[in-house]
């Protein structure tokens, strides 16, 4: 048994999803793409702002060296500026997970460039699983969100183009349904790009004292402060099935 195991290394709770994309309408799934159609797809105003990235910025698939040289502090800012604070990730943790994605060898890297400065303002990391791809990290300088260039509209459009039009992958995947709600990129992803809901099953398993501290703390959800305990009793719900 996977629980079991983990367990074992000295987990105390495991997290399964199953049944993915189902037509039950449950409290947890994936943000997923499936079809592309080009502009044609996109409300107009929508259209306009990816033209205007488009024209400012240069979207380029780029080396883990590459990535290595502009992006770490385009991640440092972007984690700053979250609405639910966030650990700002080191000069050592950024060059190790970057390592650690070239070593996979399924990670394409992803650089948005300003096409008068020259500088990097957006990255991407995602990984290719076969037929289909993960946008594991989308970041970008707040100064860019806020210049009216709509950085990440151009990106967005282009990997989106990439993945399921010009390596045609069954679908695209920004993950699973955000447990901490720090960022809007999923509801952005859904009502700007057509992503949609893969409804899927969840299933939370605890060590025994795990799932008694669960217990006893699940009905003060809503007024517990820190963080790390608020995502697990959030995930409770889910597990709960309860939606919301």
């Amino acid at each position: 048994m996977i629980s079991a195991f983990c367990f074992q290394m000295g987990g105390v709770m495991v997290r399964n999803t199953y049944d993915f994309d189902c037509k039950e309408e449950t409290s947890f799934w994936y943000v997923i793409k499936d079809s592309f159609d080009g502009m044609e797809e996109l409300s107009s105003r929508c259209r306009g702002k990816v033209r205007r990235s488009l024209k400012t910025y240069d979207v380029r698939r780029v080396s883990a060296q590459e990535l290595l040289a502009v992006g770490l502090p385009i991640y440092q800012e972007a984690c700053k500026s979250y609405k639910v604070k966030a650990d700002i990730i080191t000069k050592q943790q950024f060059e190790d997970r970057i390592a650690s994605c070239e070593k996979a060898g399924n990670t394409d890297f992803w650089c948005l460039y300003d096409r008068t400065t020259c500088q990097a303002v957006a990255l991407a990391i995602n990984t290719v699983y076969g037929d289909c791809c993960e946008y594991n990290t989308l970041k970008c300088k707040p100064s860019a969100m806020r210049n009216s260039t709509y950085p990440y509209y151009g990106l967005i459009y282009e990997m989106n183009r990439y993945y399921l039009e010009e390596l045609k992958l069954k679908y695209v995947n920004d993950g699973a349904r955000s447990i901490t709600e720090h960022s809007n990129i999923q509801p952005f992803l859904i009502d700007t790009f057509h992503f949609r809901k893969a409804y899927c099953k969840l299933q939370v398993e605890y060590k025994w004292w795990m799932r008694l501290v669960v217990n006893l703390l699940y009905p003060f959800r809503k007024i517990i402060p820190f963080l790390s305990v608020k995502s697990v009793l959030r995930m409770e719900l889910f597990n709960r099935n309860i939606r919301c």
